[in-house]
């Protein structure tokens, strides 16, 4: 199968949305956050979690992960790498609008490397958040040269040494609820009979829920609030079945938080993990 590497640039209209307090709580909840700051309405800012901005940019996303280049090829789709940056923390109650791009279609080993960017903008126009998703499409070539429209951001490999912080149990029904928590609808996440059709063993749980379990596992042993989180990055390199038992492994590194997490089996699912701290 191929990919031309012409399709980076591809884009779609912003997509306005707004950030409802009930939003920013059901994801809490999804991942199981039990701190009551995290549901305080009557406090003056009701925490994000750092990995939030994934619910609201699925919609905008939508339309270019389905281009008609893009859709012969969905099935051998896997979320590589994700990047986050915050420009400032999200503020519950706010209009955001948030538009998707395709930056980068890269020749790799394994497949096509495809980047999406999303930046997301407040009511002013400034940037809040920007965020890549690095997709591997397995076993498709890449026809033309190598298309890079922007920097894209690569984790950088961890040089702290990593010492195990706890493990994190997760439930049966954990892609189920982080599904409906989040608003991010994947068949591969919830459906066992697509799963399986697209090669998988049963449903798995996404990607974007372990890296937030991994992330509040992190800031949680080392005391730093949500807040301070001013970028994170990691490469998924597992997937991850349910029920089943996570560990992560993580240590200061500077003014960041470096981690890594593993499956039962102990193979990594999660490497390369960088928390940026204010």
């Amino acid at each position: 199968m191929k990919l031309s590497s012409r399709i980076a640039g591809a884009e779609a209209p912003p997509v306005e949305q707004v950030l409802d307090a009930r939003w920013i709580m059901a994801y809490s909840a999804g991942i199981g956050e039990t701190d009551p700051r995290c549901y305080d309405t009557a406090a003056e800012a009701l925490p994000a979690h750092p990995v939030f901005p994934v619910c609201y940019e699925w919609q905008p996303l939508q339309p270019v992960r389905s281009l008609p280049e893009l859709r012969p090829v969905h099935s051998r789709l896997v979320h590589a790498q994700h990047d986050i940056v915050f420009h400032r923390p999200l503020r519950a109650g706010e209009t955001v609008r948030t538009s998707a791009r395709i930056v980068a279609a890269l020749a790799r080993a394994p497949g096509a490397f495809v980047v999406f960017r999303c930046e997301t903008r407040d009511a002013q126009g400034s940037l809040v958040v920007v965020s890549h998703y690095g997709y591997l499409y397995r076993g498709v070539a890449l026809e033309g040269p190598d298309a890079r429209l922007t920097d894209v951001p690569d984790p950088p490999a961890l040089a702290a040494k990593l010492s195990p912080i706890g493990e994190i149990p997760v439930p049966a029904t954990a892609a189920h609820v982080y599904t409906e928590c989040a608003r991010i609808f994947n068949p591969i996440h919830t459906d066992i009979a697509y799963a399986r059709a697209a090669g998988l063993p049963g449903i798995i749980l996404h990607g974007t829920a372990t890296l937030a379990l991994s992330v509040s596992k992190a800031l949680r042993s080392h005391d730093v609030e949500w807040r301070r989180v001013r970028a994170l990055s990691c490469r998924f390199s597992g997937m991850v079945l349910m029920p089943s038992t996570l560990s992560v492994h993580a240590a200061r590194d500077g003014g960041a938080i470096a981690f890594e997490t593993a499956s039962e089996r102990g193979e990594r699912v999660i490497t390369r993990g960088r928390l940026l701290l204010e």
